[in-house]
């Protein structure tokens, strides 16, 4: 009686599941495009989400890279050409728009609730297999990815480390949770079992609105580099904040140098928000910070001190 109710319980489960993921599928799949896009450099393939019941889809930069259109298929058959709203290489996030969208929007979720362990659904055109969906956890967060636009580097942060099997062509497609939101898009196969997403968040719900509208984000320059540090036992007490962010560097006559912060200071604080690494600081330079007044507090030899800097345009 025991095995056969072990026996019970695990086919429980295993319908549990696959009423989850199968849910999922049905949810998300219709609104999923396989892309065709060529380029100088030749053809290419990847995946995207539709995002906006005015024909908006979202996908990955780099599969769109050096593209202006291309042709969107979906799963009922339809095939809609569609050309390329805005891309972020920055960001690895990219804009379309389709002359037709004979399907619903995805709903999009927010990545920032998402937990180590949670289930997610990943849903693209793996290898040229359109429709294809694969499950597994959430299996790291707060990840990081390096991303290049010419001479710019930056962090993407945030990212979303996942064993559900990514393949190429997968780029562009949704990484959906349970309840069938898109909470990310696949960007990245990092190993075998290891694949990375980039969070649908606050941060970056302002990306892909800057894409929409002006078909670019502008993104605020400081000035300073910085690597984290611990702050001192009295400090911590006193703010609950553990780690600061050390200057290192300082660019002459940038509005940070301009605000007058100095080499070895330790960044508290900035707008508001505590700041314990470069990417704390990197979350606050999108184009509503430029030109606006930017009060940082720094701690210097002990100290506080608070000081006011105005962020320039970043440009190329």
């Amino acid at each position: 009686m025991d095995i056969e109710h072990t026996e019970r319980a695990e086919d429980a489960a295993l319908d549990a599941y696959s009423r989850v993921v199968t849910g999922v599928a049905a949810r998300v799949l219709p609104s999923v495009a396989a892309l065709s896009v060529r380029t100088a450099r030749g053809a290419g393939a990847g995946s995207a989400v539709v995002v906006g019941a005015d024909g908006l889809l979202l996908t990955s930069a780099h599969v769109v890279q050096g593209a202006r259109d291309g042709s969107a298929a979906f799963g009922d058959g339809t095939e809609s050409r569609f050309r390329v709203v805005g891309a972020d290489p920055l960001s690895d996030l990219a804009v379309l728009r389709v002359e037709e969208a004979p399907v619903p929007p995805v709903e999009l979720g927010d990545a920032d609730g998402l937990r180590i362990g949670q289930l997610v659904v990943a849903v693209g055109n793996p290898m040229g297999l359109a429709g294809s969906v694969t499950a597994g956890v959430v299996s790291g967060l707060g990840r990081s990815l390096p991303a290049r636009d010419g001479r710019l580097v930056r962090l993407i942060e945030d990212v979303i480390q996942t064993d559900a099997a990514l393949n190429p062509g997968n780029s562009g497609g949704g990484l959906a949770d349970s309840a069938g939101r898109v909470v990310g898009v696949n960007t990245a196969v990092a190993g075998y079992g290891l694949g990375l997403a980039v969070p649908i968040n606050a941060t970056t719900r302002q990306i892909i609105a800057d894409l929409t509208t002006d078909g670019r984000v502008r993104r605020a320059w400081l000035g300073v580099a910085g690597v984290p540090v611990p702050l001192p036992p009295e400090i911590v007490e006193r703010t609950g904040q553990r780690r600061g962010l050390r200057v290192v560097e300082v660019v002459p006559g940038s509005p940070a140098g301009v605000a007058g912060i100095y080499l070895g200071d330790v960044i508290l604080s900035a707008g508001g928000r505590p700041v314990s690494d470069g990417q704390g600081l990197q979350r606050l330079m999108l184009g509503r910070a430029i030109g606006t007044r930017l009060p940082v507090t720094v701690l210097r030899r002990g100290a506080f001190v608070d000081v006011v800097a105005v962020p320039t345009e970043l440009t190329r």
